[in-house]
This record gives structure tokens, C-alpha cells and sequence, in this order.
């Protein structure tokens, strides 16, 4: 698909008339709304051997693995499928020489397990302190389709050797929930609080096209606004460091923390700073970070709540965060099999060029 096109550009190139394309817009809206068609993915066009302008199928890739298939074959049908994806798991490791992320590209592996195995380890390791001579080793799922690699999925089992301190990580599913779990079986996850203010009332949720009061135009507020008075205490969503306090232009006296490599939160329009809240200040969760206020462009007293998770601003309200709950006493024994079983495999990975090992189909 180029840049602006349409489904009605590609089906009109097949002599499929107004009427008719008219008639599969409407019939696919249940399945796919063709106004999401993007730029850069693929189609498929298939014809009767008869002629190249008697078109029978025309297939959609709405990503790697979903599709849409519009059957024009007399009566217009349309449905969803997905392709077969066949799950490898391949096992890597690396010594640290700059960054994790330059590691697995030099070592030829995927970066996006960079991302991954911080989202796994992101409350036990600073990921911005990661330091040459740092040590890890992987046990993770790679897809594809048919003999194309389409992505990483799960990791499986982890270990991180981060300034002489061994970390592990081992993958394990109760209560219907998937989560990473140490050796111990306790949870690698720390919760998030429900919200910074203990008294709220939500007076704008987070918004792509917000109409702005004061400047009177659409913007994103890509934020929770808390109507609350002024002088009501903010508190840290998570434990973390301070890396901003300070008078920020439209923001006012502004709060910005970083939980982790992968989580950061921002509060603003403050009225005044907690006790001891500066830049480089260590927090706690539930602690003071400032006063709901009206500072910088606000229209009155409220907290402007912003939540950022690798560098990107998202809604806060849909996070699913883990449970943060440890291994159960009825699933410990289960787990614990898991647990040597992978035990065993990461002893066996050495530093060096990973061997893949096909396991089965999905």
C-alpha cells in the first residue's frame, strides 16, 4: 500500500465499480474498517485464470500475521485469518562491550531482545548504568512464518550478570496469569499505586485531540488531569530517582521520576515540592513529590499526571501492570521444576554464538 492509497484506488485499478466498492466498505466494517488500511502493507490479488480484471479474492495484511480476506466471488464475503506461526526457541548470551542493545546487534541477534530483557529485569537493574563487562544469557522464542522470521516472543528464562550480582528471571504462569519469578519464586514486579492522589476527581483523561481552555485549540494531552484542591499532597507512583524538579514553562513547578529503565512518571502545575525533592533525590512509593497547585498554563487547581514507558507517553489508566504476588504455596512445587529445568539449560549456554532448537508449532 503507497502513502494515501485507499482500497478504492487498488479495487477501482480492477474495474470493481463505486457501487460494489461501496457495498465490501460496509460489509467489512464488523470484521475491519478499510479507513485503517496503512501505508507499507501488503495485499494480494487474486484473478480468474480467464482474465487479469476478474478479480475473486482480495487479501489484506493487517500486520505480519493478521489478514483480512474479501471474497468477491458473487455474493461479497469478508473474514479474518492468521497465518500459521511456528515458535523456535533459541537461546543467546553476550559480555557487555557499550550497550545491551549494540551487544545482541553485534553479536547478530535481534535487538528487540534489549527490550525485552529490560522489561523483565527493570526492577532489579539500571539499565542506563549497564557497564562494559556486564554478562547475559537467554532462553526466548523466536517466530515465524514459514522460513521468514517475523519476531521475538516470550522470553523463557533469563540470567544477568550486572556488577558482580547475579540476577534470575524464569517465566511462570497461576492463576491464569503469566509472570517472571527469581529463583525463590518471588515476583520480579513492583505494583504501581492506582493513582498519585488519594482524594481525586478526573477531570480530563488522556486524549490524541483534546479541545485546549486556554489556547482554544486541539491538541494531544497525552495526561490524566485531577481536579483537586490546592495544597492536596502528590505522591510517587512507584519507587524511583527524581530526575527533574524544577519550574518547566507551561508545566509550572513540574516533578519528573524515573522508576526504571522502562517506567517513567511526571507530575505537574505543582504548587510547591515535597520535603527533600530534588533532582537526584532517591523516592519512595507513596511519598510526598509536591502540592496540587495551578502553576505554568493551567485554567485552575488540579495535577497533570504524565506516565511514560520507554521513552513514550502513554495512558497510565491502561496499563496492566503484573500482580507483584509471589509463587503460590500450591504452585511452588510446579514451579520449581520449571525452575531447575531452565536452571539447567542457562548453565549449559556459554559466550557464544547460539544454536536454535525448533520445539513445536502455534
Amino acid at each position: 500500500m503507497k502513502k494515501n492509497e485507499t482500497l478504492a484506488d487498488i479495487l477501482l485499478q480492477f474495474d470493481i465499480p463505486y457501487a460494489k466498492i461501496d457495498e465490501i466498505a460496509k460489509l467489512s466494517k464488523p470484521v475491519f474498517d478499510v479507513r485503517k488500511i496503512k501505508s507499507g502493507n501488503t495485499y494480494r490479488a487474486y484473478f480468474a485464470e480467464d482474465s487479469v480484471k476478474n478479480l475473486k479474492y482480495f487479501i489484506y495484511d493487517k500486520d505480519k500475521i493478521n489478514y483480512v480476506t474479501y471474497d468477491l466471488d458473487d455474493s461479497v464475503t469478508v473474514s479474518e485469518g492468521k497465518k500459521k506461526v511456528t515458535i523456535k526457541i533459541d537461546k543467546a548470551s553476550g559480555i557487555i562491550n557499550s550497550s545491551l542493545y549494540e551487544t545482541l546487534h553485534d553479536e547478530g541477534l535481534s535487538p528487540l531482545l534489549a527490550v525485552e530483557l529490560a522489561d523483565v529485569f527493570a526492577w532489579q537493574i539500571d539499565f542506563y548504568i549497564v557497564q562494559r563487562g556486564d554478562k547475559f544469557k537467554v532462553i526466548y522464542e523466536k517466530k515465524y512464518i514459514g522460513d521468514r522470521f517475523i519476531g521475538t516472543g516470550e522470553i523463557l528464562a533469563a540470567e544477568f550478570e550486572h556488577m558482580g550480582n547475579k540476577f534470575l528471571a524464569f517465566r511462570f504462569e497461576q492463576d491464569g496469569k503469566t509472570e517472571y519469578f527469581d529463583a525463590e519464586g518471588k515476583s520480579l514486579q513492583k505494583q504501581f499505586l492506582k493513582a498519585p492522589l488519594k482524594y481525586r476527581r478526573i477531570s480530563s483523561r488522556f486524549s490524541r485531540r483534546r479541545f485546549h481552555p486556554i489556547l482554544r485549540i486541539y491538541r494531544p494531552h497525552l495526561g490524566i488531569d485531577y481536579a483537586a484542591a490546592i495544597g492536596t499532597p502528590v505522591q510517587a507512583v512507584g519507587d524511583g530517582i527524581v530526575v527533574e524538579a524544577r519550574y518547566k514553562g507551561q508545566a509550572g513547578r513540574f516533578v519528573k521520576i524515573r522508576h526504571n529503565s522502562v517506567y517513567t512518571s511526571g507530575y505537574l502545575h505543582l504548587s510547591r515540592y515535597g520535603k527533600g525533592i530534588k533532582r537526584g533525590a532517591k523516592v519512595k512509593q507513596g511519598q510526598v513529590v509536591g502540592y496540587v497547585g495551578s502553576s505554568g498554563l493551567s485554567t485552575g487547581p488540579h495535577l497533570d499526571f504524565r506516565f511514560w514507558k520507554n521513552g513514550r507517553l502513554v495512558n497510565y489508566m491502561t496499563q496492566k501492570f503484573p500482580s507483584s504476588q509471589s509463587v503460590k504455596k500450591e504452585n511452588m512445587s510446579a514451579f520449581l521444576k520449571v525452575r531447575d529445568e531452565y536452571i539447567k539449560k542457562l548453565n549449559g549456554i556459554g559466550y557464544s554464538p547460539p544454536k536454535e532448537i525448533t520445539v513445536g508449532t502455534q
